[in-house]
């Protein structure tokens, strides 16, 4: 079956979210989620083609965002919460602002804790040659 056919078929590799969040593996994290709800239809037809094609590779995040089509849309999207942001005093900016650094170092401290955790490869333990 043609991988084109199949968006599934092939994914992204995760080193283009630490490319776009300075090796943040926490926020590459958070960026992959947010495409893939994008994906899943959040945002309309547009956003979710243009998730679709990141996600499955065929498609580098910065050249999705020069794509015209999904750019606008991006905007169109984005305007109500700019609004709302707008509209905001800044000790709530300042609080949702707080709240996300919370969440992101959260994030980092699984993301150290999963590192940490992990087994390499060449450790030797679990592997016999009989």
């Amino acid at each position: 079956m043609d991988s084109a056919a199949n968006p599934s078929d092939k994914r992204v590799d995760d080193s283009e979210f630490l490319e776009m969040t300075q090796q943040d593996a926490a926020q590459a994290k958070v960026l992959k989620q947010s495409l893939e709800h994008l994906a899943s239809g959040l945002g309309g037809p547009a956003l979710k083609e243009m998730a679709q094609e990141v996600l499955s590779g065929r498609m580098g995040l910065r050249e999705a965002a020069n794509v015209s089509a999904y750019a606008e849309e991006a905007v169109v999207q984005s305007a109500p919460l700019a609004e709302k942001w707008a509209a905001m005093s800044d000790s709530e900016r300042e609080a949702l602002a707080a709240e996300g650094e919370r969440q992101l170092e959260e994030q980092r401290r699984a993301e150290s804790e999963n590192r940490s955790g992990e087994k390499s490869r060449h450790d030797g333990r679990g592997w016999s040659l009989y």
